[in-house]
């Protein structure tokens, strides 16, 4: 019953209000469907907008500190798609900029630590009922394999991969590694800044409870993640928990290489193949198409430094990259397969330093956020680990380009100002 408090804490302002429930809605639609967190993103947008426009408030807005590189990356964007070869198939992309408005409406609409609170767990319950849809496609998908092709089971269960409630497994993945970063800062991290004394209306027995209900539902989403069979989702984990053992217990950081040496030794077949993968390349058609599409990008990169070929121009200029007789591998080409090397080559190298630019100063402000917050001090470290996530799983996949790993990064790279704000007093909270 505590958390229907949270609708008192809402903005007072009518047009605020709905503003905030409907940007609730959309964060709570991430990881269920794109579509209906999109229209709900669209219409809390339109409310905050009229609000600020009707009543004038001081101060205005909140934003993170990134907005002038967050100004140049679009900018450079729409630049790029005025000199692309085909401007037309660039409109998605530049549709997809409205994205950033998450930024926004979550530092002014969340309003209460409660309700920053309510949406990480409903996100981390959605998170693990995701990852059991996950878990029930996989059995389903390697009986089927199994029957049908019982000689190439590990070949078919890569390219059919598990996708939860989302289209594709790539979504899939990058929104369940964010959302494994997030649960376990909250599960490691959480108690060890929360004050010592339990909230009156919960006794310990509830809250042990409570806290193993969480641990099963990482184990869900871990579980997930190792059934997606997705390389790059596998590393970025790594990374994310390697920072966040780091915070909470460093001596524990020497289980890491064990827990690896023992999955390639008596993990699952299916797993030590995937694994053994990355030091045979040239065995797996994934690795050598990644290898082609990255020379296809420096190729566009050495012949449009500037402005690149254009957004989404790529998948009708592909062939034109590749080397005099080459045929290109069968496969899926519409992007490069690598954060860096995709935006240099669709939008030029300046657009590529915009986004450095970008995605440092996100890094940046977590930290320093993170210095100033004490109880919800684990909510910064969630958007440091899932930020390192990102970058890593990035060199492999061009996950920034997905709409639905956008939106939630976006939402959780934000948070850790919210967290400041509901922490500290407003006239003190430093803005930019």
């Amino acid at each position: 019953m505590r958390d229907f408090a949270i609708i008192k804490e809402l903005p007072q302002a009518a047009l605020a209000r709905w503003a905030s429930i409907f940007f609730s809605l959309s964060v709570l639609t991430f990881l269920v469907s794109i579509a209906a967190s999109q229209l709900c993103l669209t219409l809390a947008s339109l409310l905050y907008f009229a609000y600020l426009l009707y009543t004038k408030p001081t101060p205005v807005i909140r934003f993170p500190p990134v907005k002038l590189p967050l100004a140049l990356f679009c900018v450079w964007t729409v630049i790029s798609l005025c000199f692309a070869e085909f401007p037309a198939a660039g409109g998605f992309t530049i549709r997809k900029l409205t994205l950033f408005l998450i930024l926004l409406l979550t530092v002014n609409l969340i309003s209460s630590a409660r309700h920053l609170l309510f949406l990480f767990k409903a996100l981390f319950i959605e998170a693990a009922v995701a990852g059991a849809v996950g878990a029930v496609q996989f059995v389903r998908q390697y009986q089927a394999v199994r029957v049908q092709h019982p000689h190439k089971i590990y070949l078919y269960m890569t390219v059919t991969r598990i996708v939860g409630f989302q289209g594709h497994w790539m979504n899939f993945g990058g929104q369940q590694m964010m959302m494994f970063a997030a649960l376990t800062a909250f599960l490691l991290l959480a108690a060890k800044w929360r004050p010592v004394a339990p909230a009156a209306s919960e006794s310990g027995e509830q809250s042990k409870s409570r806290t193993r209900l969480w641990w099963i539902a990482l184990v869900v989403v871990t579980l997930s993640i190792l059934l997606n069979l997705t390389r790059g989702v596998w590393l970025g984990c790594f990374f994310a928990a390697v920072y966040l053992i780091a915070r909470w217990r460093a001596r524990w950081l020497w289980a890491f290489p064990v827990l690896i040496a023992l999955t390639l030794v008596v993990g699952p077949r299916m797993l030590q193949r995937r694994e053994e993968s990355v030091l045979h390349p040239s065995r797996d058609t994934s690795l050598t198409e990644r290898f082609e599409m990255w020379g296809v990008g420096w190729r566009m990169i050495k012949k449009h430094p500037l402005v690149g070929v254009g957004p989404e121009n790529i998948p009708g200029l592909y062939d034109f990259y590749l080397p005099p007789g080459k045929v290109a591998i069968l496969g899926y080409h519409d992007h490069l397969h690598d954060n860096f090397i995709q935006l240099a080559a669709e939008r030029g190298l300046p657009c590529l330093a915009a986004w450095l630019w970008l995605m440092g100063a996100f890094l940046v402000y977590c930290v320093r956020v993170r210095r100033k917050l004490s109880r919800l001090k684990w909510v910064a470290d969630a958007g440091i680990a899932m930020w390192l996530a990102l970058m890593i799983e990035g060199v492999f996949e061009f996950n920034f380009g997905s709409s639905p790993v956008l939106m939630v990064f976006l939402f959780l790279i934000s948070a850790p100002l919210v967290a400041e704000i509901v922490e500290r007093p407003v006239s003190t909270t430093q803005l930019e």
